[in-house]
């Protein structure tokens, strides 16, 4: 079936001496991943490998069979054309965790016109950022709206953030329980908006337990969720 979609890259990745094979989140079909032939010998050819750089967006012509294994790219063409995103050194790390995130997280092979939409926003917003320090913060944040377990932050005041299962608690009762000051700066993070996150009045410190934090969070709620490889190079980066 012939399918015209928006796109999102994630990885790509060279297989053998020419060819690229291409993942995908596309807003018509979820999860795709297409086999991408030739590609780095074609001089002239409408596909070139600098089009599926990490969160690139793009609007496709493919022929998908739907069997659960690779496709076919007919036509792909770069519809947001980032002007920092991919040039900025900061910005550039943390495409490369996202992208990671991103990997792990979404499983789905199937249309979510509103977790594409809300990829799309963030990712031109990421771009445009002067200062996108707590950014990545936010969007794993809010990616948990999308992809079921948002945390639930109805009674936060002087409660304890329970990892396991995203409530708060007035007691210190578990292990995987955040202590009062991250559980404290987590429901802040809930309250700012993404332009307005790089105002937070956070330490480089707690930064890195934030981040530990949601991390944690992730591997509780997502099978097979791991450290992202990509980590290192961010903590060096913002703390």
């Amino acid at each position: 079936m012939r399918v015209s979609t928006r796109a999102i890259v994630l990885t790509s990745v060279k297989y053998g001496e020419a060819d690229m094979i291409v993942s995908c989140f596309t807003e018509s079909t979820g999860l795709k991943t297409y086999m991408l032939p030739g590609v780095f010998k074609s001089r002239r050819g409408a596909l070139r490998p600098a089009m599926f750089q990490p969160l690139t967006q793009l609007s496709l012509e493919a022929i998908h069979k739907d069997k659960g294994t690779l496709e076919r790219l007919v036509e792909a063409k770069v519809i947001v054309n980032y002007a920092t995103l991919h040039t900025d050194i900061v910005k550039s790390s943390l495409v490369m965790f996202l992208a990671e995130i991103l990997k792990m997280s979404i499983q789905e092979h199937e249309s979510n016109p509103s977790l594409f939409g809300f990829l799309s926003a963030v990712l031109v917003n990421l771009d445009q950022a002067e200062r996108p320090a707590n950014h990545h913060l936010k969007i794993l944040l809010e990616l948990t709206r999308f992809l079921g377990f948002y945390p639930d932050f109805d009674r936060t005041e002087g409660a304890y953030f329970k990892t396991s299962d995203g409530v708060f608690q007035a007691q210190n009762q578990a292990d995987e329980m955040a202590s009062l000051p991250l559980s404290h700066a987590l429901c802040v993070l809930d309250e700012t908006t993404l332009e307005a996150c790089v105002q937070m009045p956070i330490t480089k410190a707690e930064r890195a337990a934030l981040l530990a934090l949601l991390l944690r969070y992730y591997q509780y709620h997502i099978q097979g969720f791991k450290q992202p490889k990509s980590l290192a190079v961010l903590t060096q980066i913002f703390h």
